[in-house]
């Protein structure tokens, strides 16, 4: 059976079996596309059940001359731990060459934020009395608001935007849906947005039921809220490399500070473990620093 075929039937097992996001999906198709391709290059002609460990080794050891960052070899291990796990439970195979790899270890990455200063300079910089204006900002107080990710802002629908209760119905990773609170800007923003700018976009057929539009009518794409905020970055004089995920850190990061619990903002975030939210609490280690030294007895 050719390599395609079984890749065939994991991608219908992700989609169907554990209703992956289409992006993870790919991922996971990537990385196995990979090592199928390394395999080819080196002239072995293998099917699965014929690769075996040392297959794996040589290509870790081909991606890491290649120079990829821990993080994206450990992506790697991980897709093709699915698949060889997906081909054993089929039968297809009788033994799971990953089942002894291990990944490299990584450390645990703080993510960039932003200051509220800084958040609103960028507000601030943004020329309201144009119809894009007014939808850009709307999308940077929807982003910072309720910690949305780049994919969910630009598939968010009109009938997931509750504005006389303060919620958004959002589909997250792996088409699971959150309810996340409005605050008061957002809903402002999103209010007039909706209300007295998109309604005068004349819209493309199969895009009505999209909030945010570009200026043809058609759903935004997630380049585009990319390029607004590095156009903004570059506007204020920001030397801090931000992006669309900058801002959902930046409300995750400011809820934690201000006292919020770790479950509420986890819930919010969509996360489905709580140790992906706890990295928040490692962010502002000068305050921690600061209550040492000011309030303990032996500092």
């Amino acid at each position: 059976m050719a390599w395609e075929l079984y890749i065939k039937q994991f991608k219908n097992y992700l989609k169907l079996e554990r209703s992956l996001a289409q992006n993870s999906i790919d991922a996971y198709l990537h990385d196995v596309r990979l090592f199928a391709q390394f395999m080819e290059i080196k002239g072995l002609s293998l099917s699965p059940e014929e690769v075996k460990p040392k297959h794996i080794h040589d290509f870790l050891e081909h991606v890491n001359e290649l120079g990829l960052a821990a993080h994206s070899q450990a992506r790697i291990i991980s897709g093709l731990k699915a698949y060889f796990r997906f081909l054993l439970n089929e039968g297809d195979i009788q033994k799971d060459p990953m089942a002894l790899i291990e990944s490299p270890k990584l450390g645990r990455k703080l993510p960039d934020t932003l200051d509220y200063n800084e958040i609103e300079q960028l507000l601030a910089a943004i020329d309201l009395s144009t119809p894009e204006g007014m939808r850009n900002r709307t999308i940077l107080e929807t982003l910072y608001g309720s910690g949305l990710r780049v994919s969910e802002l630009v598939g968010l629908k009109r009938e997931n935007v509750f504005l006389d209760v303060d919620f958004l119905r959002v589909l997250g990773k792996g088409s699971k849906e959150r309810l996340v609170p409005l605050g008061s800007d957002s809903k402002k923003y999103l209010t007039m947005y909706m209300n007295e700018v998109r309604v005068h976009i004349p819209i493309k057929p199969g895009n009505e039921s999209f909030v945010f539009l570009n200026r043809r009518g058609s759903k935004l794409s997630r380049v585009m809220v990319f390029m607004v905020i590095k156009d903004l970055a570059a506007k204020i004089g920001l030397k801090k490399k931000i992006s669309p995920h900058t801002f959902r850190h930046s409300f995750a990061t400011h809820l934690i500070e201000g006292g919020a619990d770790l479950r509420a903002v986890q819930e919010m975030l969509g996360h489905e473990s709580i140790t992906t939210t706890e990295i928040y609490t490692h962010l502002d280690r000068d305050y921690l620093r600061q209550v040492i030294t000011q309030y303990h007895p032996r500092s």
